[in-house]
């Protein structure tokens, strides 16, 4: 009979866990990929952020595995704090 009082450790070869990625960095790559299979990348990422259907992004470079495994808010938060940033609202204190 096993012990289960005891804690049970599970450890995960660090090329399993992938490179952790920025969510700037995943916009990027899922626009380069929109751009290159000839998308209107933001009409595409925002149709996905609109209605949380994959199929908005293509999977050319893995770009729709890559925008699933981040929460839409987070891509709408990364992309007003840039907008932000780059307004200058920021710097003016409306931030």
């Amino acid at each position: 009979m096993e012990d289960f009082t005891r804690t049970q450790f599970i450890q995960v070869p660090p090329d399993e866990l992938g490179e952790a990625v920025s969510v700037k960095d995943v916009i990027a790559s899922v626009y380069a990929a929109l751009t290159e299979k000839g998308y209107n990348p933001v009409n595409q990422i925002v149709g996905y952020i609109m209605s949380g259907d994959p199929t908005y992004i293509t999977s050319h470079k893995g770009a729709r595995a890559m925008i699933m495994k981040v929460e839409r808010d987070e891509l709408v938060e990364e992309m007003l704090r840039s907008y932000i940033s780059n307004a200058g609202w920021h710097s003016a204190g409306r931030y």
